[in-house]
Formats: C-alpha cells, structure tokens, sequence
C-alpha cells in the first residue's frame, strides 16, 4: 500500500483496489467497478431475454385498436410456430451490447451516487439510497437509450436479415440521429424507478430473495406503463408518415383513449416474470464478480 505502516490494530483498512488479490495492483478500482456491474447484468439478460422479448411482442398487440388480446402462451406458442425458436433471441447482440453498457453504469453509479449524497446531506439513510438509484438508472439510460431502441426494433422484426449495426445505420439515415434516442424520457422515468426499487432494498436489507420481490412487483405496477410508453414510441418509423404520438403524454392518452385503460398493462405478466429472475440473477453474480475481483461488496 502506499505510505504507512501495516503495525497495530488502528491502520486504516486496505482500499477496494488492494493488492490482497493476486494481479489486481495494476488495474484501476473503476474498471473492476464498472465491468463486474455490467457482466452480471449482461449474464442475467442473456437468460431471461426471451421474456423481454415476449413482453414487446405483447406490448404492440392491437396497437391502436381495441380487441381479444392474445396472452403470452399464446404469442410464444405463435411465435416458435411460425417463426422458430431462434425468434425468442431476437435483438439479443443490442440487448447484451446494452446490459454491459447500461448495466455498468446504473449499478456502477449507484455508489458513487449514495457517497456523494453522504458527503453532501450527512445520510445514507433508504431515501438517500432510493435516490442514488434513480440518478444512476436514469443517467445509464440516457446515456444508453440507442441500444435499446435498436433491441426493440429487432425483437419486431423477425424477417430483417440486417445485423445490428446495419440497422442503426438504417435508422439514422431513414428518420435522423434523434431516432436513436426516442422514448428516453419514458426509459430514464422507468430506469430510475426501477434501480431506485431493486439498489435501495437490496443495499438496505442485503437480502436477494427480498429484492427482487420487491423490485418485481413494484417496479411491475409503477414502470410497465412507461416501459409500454417506451416501446411504442421507440417503434415509431417516422419516415413512413405522420407520427401516431408527439410524446410520452400523448401517447398515454392515445392508447387509453383508443385501446381502453388495461391496455396501458400489456406485457405486464412478462415484466413481472422477468423483473424477479433478472434481479436475482443480477446481484448473485454481481456480488461473486466482486468476490472474485476484490472489491467489496455492495
């Protein structure tokens, strides 16, 4: 370590970057900090990806229009039918693209967030906790926002032979570089609800199990309106016409108005069903990755 001595039992406690763990002296604190986040995050998407999936496929069911919705045993039922089991892992490069970029920062910033709001306010107390994590969930996915919209247009389209990157390029030149961030008020207003939900009661009760319960029913009933908002707007194709919604208000009204109040919940059993699994997923290997890195735990 640098400077001081290691005698007596009132020497300061080795950083998170020490070199206690063979190989790490060389390697900054913020690249083990920010990678661990964003593989954990990646590893728990690439399992539950066909749930993420199934969610848009129903949540652009009778768009616009009212009806006999389709639930997600049958969409999955259709979709391996008539267009394979490989449909399933549509979108899936952007989405593992987005889970290391995006998952990096919005549990990677959380703590740097909840220190500088105990440094500031003298509190780390749940409100400060809940708080740190809807800044970093919101600045993840604002910085972000590009993948997700490519993810969501390739989880549509099960006939594009386009790979990803192909299809951002057709994006910016068909409907212009602001296409890539459409939807990103709905995704950091979910992002922030959701980290805030799963960061906060996990780092408070350090419980898994608890966190994702929690996280996945609250953030179910507080962010699959939005997520909804999100998608439908992100799969607008300007360059076909005029554009069906002018914002994320709009087009809340618009589906209440034209598809009734329920429809605003479509995909909400998929949001569920992925939320609990993913969070699990996410902090078990999240905290091993750390384990294994040396650095402390969340």
């Amino acid at each position: 370590m640098d400077g001081g001595g290691t005698t007596g039992n009132s020497s300061p406690p080795p950083p998170p970057s020490s070199p206690s763990s063979p190989g790490r002296r060389g390697v900054p604190y913020a690249v083990y900090h920010f990678s661990t986040s964003g593989a954990a995050v990646a590893v728990a998407t690439a399992i539950t990806h066909p749930l993420d999936v199934l969610k848009v496929r129903l949540q652009m069911q009778l768009a616009g229009q009212r009806g006999n919705l389709v639930g997600m045993g049958g969409i999955f039922t259709q979709m391996v039918k008539t267009e394979g089991a490989g449909a399933l892992y549509l979108g899936l490069a952007p989405a593992l693209t987005r889970s290391v970029l995006y998952g990096g920062l919005r549990l990677g910033l959380y703590e740097p967030c909840k220190y500088t709001s105990e440094y500031l306010f003298g509190s780390s107390n749940f409100g400060m906790k809940f708080a740190s994590g809807a800044v970093s969930g919101a600045l993840a996915t604002a910085l972000t926002n590009p993948t997700e919209v490519l993810k969501v247009r390739l989880q549509m389209n099960s006939n594009s032979t386009s790979s990803p990157i192909r299809e951002m390029r057709k994006i910016v030149s068909e409907e212009g570089i602001k296409a890539l961030w459409k939807g990103v008020g709905p995704a950091m207003a979910r992002a922030g609800c959701l980290t805030a939900s799963q960061m906060a009661t996990y780092d408070e009760s350090k419980q898994v199990v608890i966190a994702s319960c929690i996280a996945g029913t609250v953030g179910t009933l507080v962010t699959a309106p939005v997520d909804m908002i999100k998608t439908r707007l992100m799969l607008q194709r300007e360059s076909k016409g005029v554009r069906t919604y002018k914002n994320g208000f709009h087009c809340a009204y618009q589906i209440v108005l034209t598809e009734g109040i329920r429809a605003i919940y479509k995909g909400g059993f998929a949001t569920f069903a992925r939320l609990g699994p993913q969070t699990v997923v996410t902090f078990i290997v999240c905290e091993k990755l750390r384990e294994l890195a040396g650095i402390k735990a969340i």
